[in-house]
């Protein structure tokens, strides 16, 4: 074999090796890790093995210890070449249950972290078959332990030298041959110093990113915790409207659609448009529905994630549709109906600008709509921003299954007004105040006997969930409707559930 085919495949067994090492010394460090969740997620041809081996906490302690040391062995040898075919075996098996339990095939990748974009094939695989290649390979294919210790033992101590070659040319010719199998060495000490430069860095990051900030290193560099679903006090409980079963605690899906309501920062939309990624919507929407929130209000803009989360996860999750799209309610109601949804509102903010303008024909269009939505076997409900939207529709006589109206306090500093404009259905009225009559709203939605879904009970963040949530409970919401993060639910899940157990309401349930 040529011998420049020797170092080519020297090469790519160190880098495989540097792979295997690094993943086992970054979980060896790392607090607290454990395969659990991994094996909880699979779903392929080995799950339940896998789902049984996280269910037992000391089969689980095996597991974890054999993942953690086996990468490292497995790493270490192939890195300096020593016993290269049966840690190319350990491998092979290694790799073959990595593939097995979360494969790259379309339905089984969800809740995978990825650098890339796979389909079937993916580095788990690849990696594989280089080693089952290994496995096949003799010893002196490659530059390495294996190959010195194979010489130094068929080397005989007082072998002559051949007549053409000097003892002096000898000797170089057997350090050149210790210097080849020793090639590994500049990247092990390569792999040693990032190792401890990464350490370094988690030092600094753990320094000044998790302990309290001061005036030196800035407001931004706070710690920033969340809570995970080991914390979670209990799942959401349910009510109805009418036979459709919904969660107290209902996902708001502006953050998903990247309306944030953000105030006058006018970057926040494109980047939580960026944050929501689909595989974060999903794991997100999964979250959710694990925390108990079996519902979501959004646009019909939404319908393409939340199909493909149905699809690809087999979620429940109901999607509430605002309606919000086409020319009219009408197309709005056939376009939710066709996407899957369960049950169907009016758009508040249309609702309002119709009725703000006085537009008769409104209310028309909109008895006409709650029907045909009843026509499909679906809960049909008003939004509305205004209680004043809320009151006329009651003038008219337009009964709807639930209500989807606002309701927050005005305790936050930017709930203020603009007293020179004039353009807007409330007087002064800007992008940060959404319920501007809370008492008027309270004191109205306590006579109605539909349910009644809050939203806006944050007014966009701008209120403590434990203050917002209590307040919406207490003055005779059934329903609250929130916009939340990934790293928010079970916060907000733990909040509302405390809140529930807490509540001191005169309006009663509805739902």
């Amino acid at each position: 074999m040529k011998r420049y085919s020797s170092y080519l495949l020297t090469i790519l067994r160190i880098l495989i090796g540097w792979h295997f090492l690094y993943e086992g010394i970054t979980k060896l460090i790392a607090v607290d890790w454990s395969a659990k969740y991994y094996l909880l997620g699979s779903k392929w041809i080995f799950a339940g093995l896998f789902h049984w081996m996280a269910s037992s906490p000391q089969l689980l302690k095996i597991v974890d210890f054999l993942n953690i040391w086996g990468l490292i062995l497995i790493g270490f040898s192939l890195f300096i070449g020593l016993f290269v075919r049966w840690s190319s075996v350990a491998g092979a098996i290694l790799l073959f249950f990595y593939f097995v339990s979360y494969p790259p095939i379309l339905g089984y990748t969800f809740g995978v972290v990825a650098e890339g974009n796979y389909q079937w094939v993916d580095k788990n695989l690849i990696e594989f078959f280089v080693l089952v290649v290994f496995i096949a390979l003799p010893s002196e294919y490659f530059f390495g332990a294996d190959r010195w210790l194979k010489h130094w033992k068929e080397e005989k101590p007082n072998a002559p030298i051949p007549k053409s070659v000097t003892e002096e040319e000898g000797d170089s010719g057997k350090r050149r041959e210790f210097l080849r199998d020793m090639i590994s060495v500049p990247f092990l000490g390569a792999f040693a110093y990032g190792i401890y430069k990464k350490n370094k860095w988690e030092s600094f990051e753990k320094k000044f990113l998790t302990e309290k900030t001061d005036a030196v290193s800035g407001a931004t560099l706070k710690s920033f915790q969340f809570t995970s679903l080991e914390d979670l006090k209990g799942t959401v409980p349910k009510g109805k409207i009418g036979n459709f079963e919904l969660s107290r605690l209902v996902m708001g899906g502006n953050l998903i659609g990247g309306w944030s309501h953000a105030r006058d920062l006018i970057y926040v939309d494109k980047l939580i448009k960026m944050y929501h990624n689909d595989e974060r919507v999903m794991a997100t929407l999964q979250l959710a529905e694990k925390c108990g929130i079996n519902s979501i209000i959004s646009n019909p803009q939404q319908i393409r994630i939340l199909n493909k989360y149905r699809h690809e996860t087999g979620g429940r999750m109901q999607f509430i549709s605002d309606c919000g799209a086409g020319k009219n309610f009408k197309e709005g109601i056939e376009v939710s109906i066709k996407g899957g949804a369960e049950a169907l509102y009016s758009h508040g903010g249309v609702s309002d600008s119709k009725i703000f303008k006085n537009d008769l024909s409104f209310m028309d269009e909109l008895a006409e709509g709650l029907e045909l939505i009843r026509s499909y076997g679906k809960p049909a409900g008003i939004g509305a921003h205004r209680i004043e939207t809320i009151k006329a529709c009651v003038e008219h006589g337009i009964k709807p299954d639930f209500w989807v109206k606002t309701l927050h306090t005005h305790d936050y500093w930017s709930a203020q007004v603009d007293l020179e404009r004039k353009d807007v259905p409330e007087p002064g009225w800007r992008d940060n105040i959404f319920c501007a009559k809370p008492q008027e709203t309270i004191d109205f939605m306590s006579r109605l006997e539909e349910p009644w879904i809050a939203f806006k009970t944050l007014a966009a963040g701008a209120l403590k969930p434990e203050d917002g949530f209590k307040y919406a409970f207490d003055n005779g919401a059934d329903f609250i409707c929130v916009g939340m993060y990934d790293f928010q639910i079970v916060e907000d899940v733990n909040i509302a559930l405390d809140c529930l157990a807490k509540v001191n309401r005169s309006r009663p349930w509805r739902g």
